[in-house]
């Protein structure tokens, strides 16, 4: 699944290309992808101006001039295509401005499309309930202090909990935790001071490392101008199982189960 640094990496690109433009046409080739697509999306989004775009946590956001807000999440494999050459059965949403078209491909379907009020967005009820975002002001030492006190459940599920903080996926949890020289599997609330002072930062570094590589080259994501991501090859922790710990502290990578997920930590630097 696409994560932070990709989708703000397709939000950039995006914004390249249809930031204050007129949507002349839209077309949808299928009803829905996970979920129907808004009855009223075409009427709305037709002959509106595209004021501004923008992420909340692993969503991307089309600001209209209407008022309304169209929010696509991509799902497991969706992505955009901008003036792709050859159609794919895949483009399930279609958008064209007077220079450009956009083509929302999506194999899997499992991304989704929703159009809510501006005004009310901070109230919809997938954006409601979540944390603050990692690269924001709001990602504080003093919010994590507050937000694990007293949890015995493990440092890296916490860090998942899109409660506490908003967009962040196993990956960069993983290579956050690395840097922080954190074991995932430390008990939340025991996570000292010290170490949440170095946490922090280390989180805002990796997501800034891979937005500027322009995101991971994992499963089908790619950015909209069909260029991959090349941040994967410099994975600290992830992926590294049987492997030296890159410290070269004699540690080597190990992989254990949480959650239902994998994770990679150095038995030796992490504590």
């Amino acid at each position: 699944m696409p994560e932070l640094p990709e989708v703000e990496t397709t939000v950039r690109g995006l914004a390249a290309f249809l930031e204050g433009e007129r949507i002349t046409r839209v077309t949808l080739n299928r009803p829905d992808l996970r979920r129907p697509f808004p009855a009223d999306l075409v009427q709305v989004m037709t002959g509106a101006r595209v004021s501004a775009l923008s992420r909340r946590a692993k969503y991307g956001l089309m600001h209209l001039d209407r008022g309304a807000t169209m929010i696509f999440h991509l799902g497991m494999s969706g992505r955009w295509r901008i003036d792709p050459v050859v159609p794919d059965t895949h483009d399930h949403l279609l958008l064209e401005t007077a220079r450009h078209r956009f083509a929302l491909c999506d194999p899997r379907r499992f991304g989704s499309v929703d159009l809510v009020g501006t005004d009310a967005l901070d109230s919809w009820p997938r954006f409601a309930a979540l944390g603050p975002e990692p690269l924001g002001p709001g990602l504080s030492v003093a919010h994590l202090k507050t937000a694990l006190k007293g949890k015995t459940q493990s440092i890296k599920l916490c860090l998942l909990d899109q409660r506490i903080v908003a967009g962040l996926g196993n990956i960069y949890v993983c290579e956050a935790l690395w840097r922080a020289g954190i074991r995932p599997t430390k008990p939340a609330g025991k996570v000292t001071g010290s170490q949440l002072a170095r946490l922090v930062p280390a989180i805002v570094a990796v997501l800034e490392a891979s937005i500027r590589d322009g995101g991971s080259t994992l499963r089908d994501f790619a950015r909209p101008d069909g260029e991959l991501g090349y941040f994967a090859s410099s994975f600290d922790a992830y992926g590294r199982e049987g492997k030296a710990c890159r410290r070269d502290d004699g540690g080597v990578i190990r992989k254990i189960a949480q959650g239902g997920r994998s994770s990679w930590f150095c038995p030796v630097c992490q504590s």
